[in-house]
């Protein structure tokens, strides 16, 4: 009878070890699983911030098609959305993207000294994973210091970078997250 209450104490030590042992393996993981949901929040801020740029770029073509070679930037985001310049309304963006990094719609704009929009960028303020292998018109993001120097702008915008930062709140957009 007493052997089998020592046994009962080994059992119960294995087990706290056993338990210990499995947190230990939890917790590795979990910093394995928010590492991997960070990086694909890092895809889905270059897919986002490229699909803005691209319908920057498509207004942008738009009215220099149809104001004879003077093109224009959008005054906000929401003219992306529908483009009423002609008899056609065009859009230009399906809808104002949240910012997978702030979960937000809240983005900076990057402006024309005439207050047009030719980029955005996020207001994360995290440092990024991704250093290496931008596409090559994203190199420059390889030295980033924060995801806000993540620009997503036009190479053609005739301003070398030079437009003023500004941060717009997008609350307003119908089916915006707060």
């Amino acid at each position: 009878m007493k052997r089998i209450r020592e046994e009962q104490g080994y059992i119960y030590i294995w087990m706290l070890f056993a338990v210990m042992l499995a947190g230990v393996m939890l917790a590795a993981a979990g910093l394995v699983w928010q590492t991997e949901a960070r990086r694909e929040k890092e895809q889905e801020l270059l897919f986002v911030g490229d699909q803005f740029r691209r319908a920057i770029e498509s207004y942008y073509n738009d009215s220099q098609a149809a104001g004879g070679g003077a093109g224009r930037y959008p005054e906000s985001l929401e003219q992306l959305l529908k483009d009423e310049r002609s008899p056609v309304v065009k859009r230009h963006l399906r809808k104002i993207y949240y910012d997978p990094m702030t979960g937000s719609h809240n983005w900076g704009l990057i402006r024309q000294e005439d207050g047009g929009v030719i980029g955005i960028y996020s207001l994360s303020t995290n440092v990024p994973i991704k250093r290496t292998s931008f596409p090559a018109d994203y190199a420059a993001f390889e030295n980033a210091e924060s995801y806000q120097s993540w620009k997503f702008t036009l190479a053609t915008s005739g301003t070398g970078g030079q437009g003023t930062q500004q941060i717009d709140d997008q609350k307003n957009v119908p089916g915006s997250m707060p």
